[in-house]
């Protein structure tokens, strides 16, 4: 993964931990002193949220445990993983910039590709100026490699 996104996990791990667990802790003391806690919605909602926090804790410290963080700008040549690639529809013209990341940081709205996708797979080895024929669940797409950048 990049450092950009270990370090944007290690900070949504530093808020679970110190903010959203003990709020959690809080509702579900409150919740129990109102009583029969068989028919306390909020107590039930406060305990399925800790749940959800106390597995997300897991998957982050697991994530970041196995991480390899690898320094894009350090790399150079074809297109590889932390590659920002500029491409171009063929059918289109529409012009549209990515980076390769790892699955966890992986976020299309923000340019962030993840590895595993259909279109990275494609992308992989190739250089500027070459062509990428890509099955997508809306069809073939067909783009041109018009730019690569490590930053």
């Amino acid at each position: 993964m990049t450092r950009r996104g270990f370090e944007a996990l290690g900070a949504e791990l530093k808020k679970l931990k110190s903010d959203e667990r003990p709020a959690v802790i809080r509702a579900i003391a409150e919740a129990r002193e109102h009583g029969d806690l068989s028919e306390n919605a909020e107590y039930h909602a406060a305990r399925e949220k800790q749940s959800f926090i106390e597995g997300r804790i897991k998957e982050i410290e697991g994530l970041l445990g196995r991480a390899e963080v690898i320094d894009p700008a350090k790399l150079s040549g074809a297109i590889k993983f932390g590659a920002t690639v500029t491409l171009v529809d063929e059918d289109t013209e529409e012009e549209r910039t990515y980076q390769i990341v790892g699955e966890a940081e992986a976020d299309i709205e923000r340019g962030l590709l993840n590895i595993r996708s259909p279109l990275a797979r494609a992308l992989i080895g190739k250089d500027e100026g070459d062509s990428v024929e890509v099955r997508t669940p809306g069809g073939e797409r067909s783009y041109e490699v018009i730019g690569i950048a490590y930053r």
